[in-house]
């Protein structure tokens, strides 16, 4: 059985693809065998049927590993596939207020929005100036703030409310509890 002796990858250096004179040497093993050739390491790895792949090139001298390269790249895929699904996608739900919000509505808007924050999603409560409310800003701030207030024990306020344009809204982060 012959071993392909190719480049395969941009980032790693690969058997004849490797340029140094000279490398640092680690079996398969992972035990140091010293400085060596490039051409002689490259018959060691050879000898043993596995691929010579350049791990440190900034080194001085560079280091080589004599390893199955597909065999890393497979091991490496599926470490990253893992991480992949482990990780937590954070979705930002928006709940819309009015300056003139009831009570009612306020609580029930207020209830969604925790719970978004429980599930682990950020929150972006905005507030829709129409007409004339817009010269009334402070209506809307304190309408905000008390928003924040009512969900500080779930959540922290991630930007403090501003305006863009005719609206001003705020945006919450649920806690991270470790």
């Amino acid at each position: 059985m012959t071993r392909r002796w190719l480049i395969i990858s941009k980032d790693m250096n690969l058997n004849e693809g490797i340029r140094a004179r000279e490398v640092r040497l680690i079996d398969q093993n992972g035990d140091q065998l010293g400085i060596k050739q490039k051409r002689e390491a490259l018959e060691i790895a050879a000898r043993v049927n596995l691929d010579l792949v350049l791990v440190a090139p900034n080194a001085k001298p560079p280091v080589a590993r004599i390893m199955d390269y597909g065999k890393f790249k497979f091991e490496q895929q599926k470490k990253e596939k893992e991480a992949r699904k482990n990780q937590k996608i954070i979705q930002l739900k928006e709940v819309r207020f009015s300056p003139t919000i009831d009570d009612h509505d306020f609580n029930t808007k207020l209830r969604n929005a925790i719970k978004f924050l429980e599930k682990g999603d950020k929150v972006k409560a905005s507030i829709r100036f129409k007409g004339r409310a817009i010269t009334h800003k402070e209506i809307g701030q304190r309408v905000l703030d008390r928003f924040a207030e009512a969900c500080k024990d779930v959540a922290t306020v991630e930007s403090k409310p501003k305006m863009d344009g005719r609206s001003m809204f705020l945006i919450m982060a649920p806690k991270n509890e470790k």
